[in-house]
């Protein structure tokens, strides 16, 4: 379903949530979601080594510590 959505090219990949001011590579790289990370990353539109809004901490950083090995090597 994302990946259908995400080539429609209307998608904001980068946009950022108003409460926490996330991006979607964000929930992605801290939940450990390999495969949404990838697909992410994929469209081009979005960089791996982003912070994120809240604490300023890189995308690479949250995901080794929840020990998303995965991601983290997604993400080097």
């Amino acid at each position: 379903m994302v990946k259908l959505l995400l080539e429609t090219g209307k998608v904001e990949v980068d946009s950022k949530d108003r409460w926490f001011s996330q991006m979607p590579l964000s929930w992605a790289a801290k939940g450990g979601h390999e495969a949404m990370v990838k697909l992410l990353l994929e469209t081009g539109k979005v960089r791996a080594n982003s912070k994120d809004g809240q604490a300023g901490r890189t995308l690479l950083s949250w995901a080794a510590e929840g020990g998303h090995e995965a991601v983290v090597k997604l993400l080097q």
